[in-house]
């Protein structure tokens, strides 16, 4: 095969990974039907088909997918490769995309980034806001945010945020004339405001805990968002309860803006944690982002 084909079985190695056109296009940097031309051509040249394309996205077909478990090791691998050598000059450089939930973004993320930017200005960084707990290899991010420590045995974790509590809290207009709850039994009484998510089933359970009981309450309401800043812009406008970060909520439950419930029930957990594979030497702008948001003790 031509060197010159090597650029299409990137981009084909990108839509499988992404299970998008839409997506990889935008990784890419390149137009949807640019990239669907490419992958085509690829096609056609090898007498096969590589990808399975429906409505609802593509997925590798059978040889699309053993072509890709035996390239998109090697062109990583190349990847690293080639950045390891720019990194023998003074200043780190390169890409680094991190998939995480907004909350971790605007906490944790963006505080410490705004900083090493700034330190490290040839270092590139995407952060994609998602719900959805997604492969970050397959996917072709770098690193991935979520609670707790607890990951597959190929992936190293760093600690980047302290332990964390949710609490329910709902504004003094929505309590006017209401009963707060006493137990999470009594939230079926209550309009609660849903966050939807891609992990939990769609709709994501509030999780409680009490003694030795735990229990995850489906809650109903009129309202549902995909993000956690939508919910509490609505919580404060006395839409309903909400189940939220008790750093976010802080400061309007210390005005009186917002009242805490069922706090005896709201369980701590495990902080955030950055994960990246361990199949490789991370780079020296990886390393150094690592310990830019490492968790102090």
């Amino acid at each position: 095969m031509s060197r010159d084909n090597f650029s299409d079985l990137l981009a084909f190695i990108a839509v499988a990974r992404a299970r998008s056109f839409t997506r990889a296009a935008a990784q890419l940097r390149v137009t949807q039907p640019a990239l669907s031309s490419t992958v085509r051509a690829l096609e056609e040249r090898l007498g096969v088909r590589l990808l399975t394309r429906s409505t609802r996205g593509v997925s590798p077909t059978e040889a699309g997918q053993r072509l890709l478990d035996r390239l998109a090791p090697e062109f990583d691998a190349i990847e690293a490769d080639i950045q390891s050598l720019g990194e023998l000059r003074d200043e780190p450089v390169g890409t680094i995309r991190i998939t995480a939930i907004d909350y971790a973004i605007r906490s944790i993320l963006w505080p410490r980034l705004a900083q090493f930017l700034l330190q490290y200005p040839k270092v590139h960084v995407e952060l994609i806001s998602t719900y959805e707990s997604v492969d970050i290899v397959a996917r072709g991010y770098d690193a991935g945010v979520r609670f707790g420590q607890e990951l597959a045995q190929d992936m190293v974790s760093v600690r980047i945020g302290p332990d964390v509590r949710n609490k329910v809290v709902g504004s003094k207009s929505y309590f006017a004339g209401r009963r707060p709850p006493k137990t999470p039994h009594d939230l079926a009484e209550h309009s609660c405001i849903n966050l939807r998510t891609s992990t939990h089933g769609g709709i994501y359970a509030w999780e409680f805990a009490k003694g030795k009981r735990s229990l995850n309450a489906r809650v109903d309401g009129t309202l549902t968002f995909n993000n956690a800043y939508d919910i509490f812009e609505a919580a404060k406008a006395g839409f309903g309860l909400a189940y939220l970060p008790e750093d976010m909520v802080r400061p309007l439950v210390a005005t009186g803006q917002l009242i805490c419930v069922l706090e005896d029930w709201c369980p701590m957990w495990d902080g955030l944690h950055l994960y990246y594979p361990n199949r490789r030497q991370p780079s020296r702008a990886m390393a150094l982002l690592v310990e830019a948001l490492r968790h102090g003790p």
